[in-house]
């Protein structure tokens, strides 16, 4: 019974970090399935949503186990999916042992994330960079990028005091738009409706909608629907920010 707790535990351990770091439903509930089968686990039932995971095995024998995990909605981490796909490959392959695979576990897990220096650098380029796409000019976009930075570091703090997401999206997109409207007001030639369009992309939640497409493309409504649900929350909440400063413009008569 141990070991057949073992080796569920273990399947259920892969698909809890997947889900976490961004996989989508399909690959978690295969790839849990697939480890289970490599053990020679039989009759085993797999069950994976958005959020959680459902796994039995050996129903009919004595040493049947059942795990029911909870897993909330995280960061994405593609470079930890894709060594857990290494793993699940060698796993299905039989080069790794259970010991080993526990072990690879690990260092999958320990992965460390991109350093914080690199995230405000690339929030600063991906809103300098957007802000061009959407027909800003050189100057807008390298007010974008400075704005960009600063939010980084706005969501940096956020995050250490443990801001709820709609109040972090809805304070950084204001924050970004407050910051927009005062550049727009020194006078300088600048379009403050494409810097704010280039700075609150980051925001935008473009990897939840495209996975709630596939869930619902490959027959997961549940998830989907979840998914969808996360991403239009976030989407309002973008926008309630971005428009709450010209509402407070527009009540308090213009600037």
């Amino acid at each position: 019974m141990a070991y057949t707790k073992e080796i569920l535990t273990l399947a259920v351990e892969i698909g809890d970090t997947m889900l976490r770091n961004g996989a989508e439903i399909y690959r978690v509930e295969d790839t849990v399935e697939r480890i289970l089968y490599a053990y020679d686990v039989e009759e085993f039932d797999v069950y994976v949503l958005s959020n959680g995971i459902f796994a039995s095995a050996n129903e009919n024998r004595e040493d049947s186990c059942s795990i029911v995990r909870h897993v909330p909605l995280g960061s994405v981490n593609l470079g930890k999916v894709a060594a857990l796909n290494q793993l699940t490959r060698d796993i299905c392959f039989h080069k790794c042992s259970l010991i080993d695979a526990w072990d690879r576990l690990e260092d999958c897990q320990n992965i460390p994330n991109f350093p914080n220096w690199m995230l405000v650098l690339s929030c600063g380029l991906g809103s300098g960079c957007f802000c061009y796409l959407f027909g800003g000019t050189l100057l807008d976009s390298i007010f974008a990028f400075f704005i960009g930075i600063l939010e980084q570091f706005l969501l940096f703090s956020t995050k250490k005091r443990k801001v709820s997401r709609i109040l972090t999206n809805i304070f950084a997109s204001l924050f970004v738009t407050v910051l927009a409207i005062l550049i727009a007001n020194t006078g300088l030639d600048v379009h403050q409706d494409k810097i704010i369009i280039g700075a609150i992309m980051p925001l935008v939640p473009g990897i939840a909608f495209t996975t709630s497409i596939r869930d619902i493309y490959n027959g997961d409504y549940l998830s989907g629907t979840i998914h969808l649900l996360d991403a239009i929350i976030t989407a309002i909440c973008v926008a309630v920010g971005a428009c709450l400063p010209y509402v407070a413009i527009n009540y308090l008569g213009g600037i």
